[in-house]
């Protein structure tokens, strides 16, 4: 066989196993992306090497380092608790407030897993003792980080604004963020509705007793380092990965973060995962691979489907495996032969099909968000139902988001 078709098989390979496995697929895909490489396509070890993604690799351990200093220090955590009891106990607003919580500290860099597992011990504990439902609180937290996840200036954010500017799609951070946001506040809103939030705005105040961590000047220092960084990246367009090494560095030589409890914050699991995949899609681009993948998903739809198909495949995908560190390396490089092999289609709204179609399904328990917020449940609560309750729900996106997609997108992109 090609190395064409090797380097498809080794996609399909990693694709299965991230569906069925527990392994990380990174290390499996480099393994197959150098043995396809160097014995089927006669590459030196040299070429492989060059295909490793080392900026997004460094974009996206500045920006976790950096919040890593921040959770490790309490400033996080400080931020959350002040917050919520500023609500006064009016509980009705318990679940908009952690939705726009979520989506806040998503935006401003750590993205949606690093905002859950921050948030959901202490969202799912506020709602055991203000007795608001949990599946709701569940899906505030979930679809509020999510809401935030493709900020330019977060982890994920950066990773899908590099792989579209690979594509040919760069320049589209805003509609990227907005239309992902759009969609994500739809589906909580219609969560709200369905799942108790008319009920909680006809009960009264309920005291919750949550515990007050004070403001210290180690806290405000972050912060503000924190702002100058997010200044420095939206108005003087440096580099964010480089500036929040930049701002990380400043932290820990003022002592206010520690360098082992930074690097212990760091998700190393999900950065071996998405630059491994990274390597496999380098070399299927370069041995022609990429255009037989285009050509299957070319079979699939039409140019006046596609934005639903390919957003309801890539959730379905995505319900079992892991957004950033398969779906969208995959898919966002395959943008501009499939509408080439459609002969037709609208580059951008497909990428934003991708984009919102593979994350909506990301509060399944199957994904690392909702299996975040299941393990954050207090004990004494059902959390056989809530697993299949957040399944249903994630399921149920996979063709909420392909409506989405189809039918909204088209509306704000042209």
């Amino acid at each position: 066989m090609s190395p064409a078709v090797w380097s498809l098989l080794a996609l399909l390979l990693v694709v299965a196993a991230s569906l069925t496995s527990r392994v990380n697929v990174g290390v499996l895909a480099v393994a197959l992306a150098w043995g396809i490489a160097t014995f089927s396509a006669d590459w030196k070890v040299e070429q492989v090497m060059a295909v490793f993604p080392s900026s997004l690799f460094l974009t996206l351990l500045g920006v976790t380092l950096l919040f890593g200093i921040a959770q490790a220090n309490g400033t996080m955590q400080a931020v959350s608790q002040h917050g919520v009891r500023l609500l006064g106990g009016r509980s009705a607003l318990l679940p908009p407030f952690f939705f726009v919580l979520a989506c806040l500290i998503s935006t401003s860099g750590p993205g949606a897993i690093a905002t859950t597992a921050l948030l959901a011990p202490l969202a799912m504990g506020i709602a055991h003792r203000a007795k608001a439902p949990m599946l709701l609180m569940a899906l505030m937290v979930g679809n509020g980080a999510n809401a935030g996840n493709l900020s330019p200036i977060s982890a994920i954010g950066a990773l899908v604004q590099t792989l579209m500017e690979k594509a040919g799609l760069g320049g589209h951070a805003t509609e990227v963020l907005i239309m992902n946001f759009v969609a994500h506040a739809l589906v909580a809103s219609a969560a709200w509705a369905m799942f108790g939030g008319p009920a909680m705005l006809r009960s009264g105040r309920v005291v919750i007793d949550d515990e007050r961590t004070a403001f210290t000047g180690a806290h405000w220092t972050t912060l503000a380092v924190g702002v100058l960084w997010v200044s420095s990246v939206l108005v003087l367009k440096v580099n964010p990965g480089l500036a929040a090494f930049a701002a990380a560095a400043v932290l820990v030589l003022i002592g206010i973060g520690n360098d082992s409890a930074m690097l212990k914050q760091v998700p190393w699991p999900v950065l071996v995962m998405v630059c491994g995949v990274s390597v496999l899609i380098g070399v299927l681009e370069k041995t022609g691979g990429m255009d037989l993948f285009t050509t299957l998903l070319s079979k699939l739809a039409t140019p006046g489907s596609v934005n639903g198909v390919i957003a309801g495949v890539t959730g379905l995908i995505s319900t079992y495996s892991s957004t950033s560190g398969v779906v969208y390396p995959a898919f966002l490089p395959a943008v501009p032969g499939l509408v080439a092999k459609l002969g037709g289609g609208h580059p951008l709204q497909i990428a934003i099909s991708i984009n919102v179609g593979a994350a909506l399904v990301d509060v399944s328990p199957l994904s690392t968000i909702g299996a975040l917020c299941i393990a954050a449940v207090p004990a004494g609560h059902d959390t056989k139902q809530l697993f299949r309750q957040l399944l249903l729900w994630g399921f149920a996106m996979t063709i909420v988001g392909a409506l989405f997609c189809q039918f909204v997108v088209p509306i704000f992109i042209r």
